[in-house]
């Protein structure tokens, strides 16, 4: 597999694995009424960042940017497939000609470090979101949304090998 082929499938993987997360979101809000994250917000934050600002007391009340909500959902997909380089990166291109579960998942569980000590920090939800409401609800909704995303690696690499065969 050439380096072309590698970074093609690893977008692939990282971009299908990301979507399999957004699905099992949009699934869960419609059928059990659980709303997921708004990825405005992560726009949001990221534009305020431009401007020097990293940390807020509540990212909900920070004034909006422009865009906010495309620049968090190209931001949201571009860090999947940053997850999807990492676990290749870990595993070799060999997990590209056969992609397993275990890997994949803990995978996903380690992506579940962003929004733990990353974003919900920086919103003001404090770490692990232990400043929320129900600090662990927000936290087993987070590992199994990175679950989530953990399957959908797996799942993303099966696909990628079954229907774009070349080079495997």
């Amino acid at each position: 597999m050439g380096v072309g082929e590698a970074l093609l499938r690893i977008l692939l993987v990282g971009m299908g694995a990301t979507l399999i997360m957004d699905l099992s979101a949009f699934i869960q809000a419609r059928l059990l009424g659980l709303a997921s994250l708004d990825y405005g917000l992560v726009g949001r934050w990221l534009g305020h960042m431009v401007r020097g600002r990293f940390w807020h007391a509540s990212i909900v009340t920070a004034p909006r940017v422009r865009h906010e909500r495309l620049l968090g959902w190209v931001f949201h997909y571009i860090t999947g497939c940053f997850f999807a380089t990492l676990l290749v990166g870990v595993q070799g291109l060999a997990w590209l000609h056969n992609p397993t579960l275990l890997p994949a998942l803990v995978a996903g569980l380690v992506s579940v470090i962003a929004p733990f000590f990353i974003l919900q920090p920086a919103f003001g939800l404090g770490i692990a979101a232990s400043r929320t409401a129900a600090p662990n609800v927000a936290r087993r909704r987070s590992v199994i949304a990175h679950l989530t995303f953990g399957v959908g690696l797996f799942v993303a690499g099966w696909l990628s090998i079954r229907v774009f065969p070349a080079g495997c």
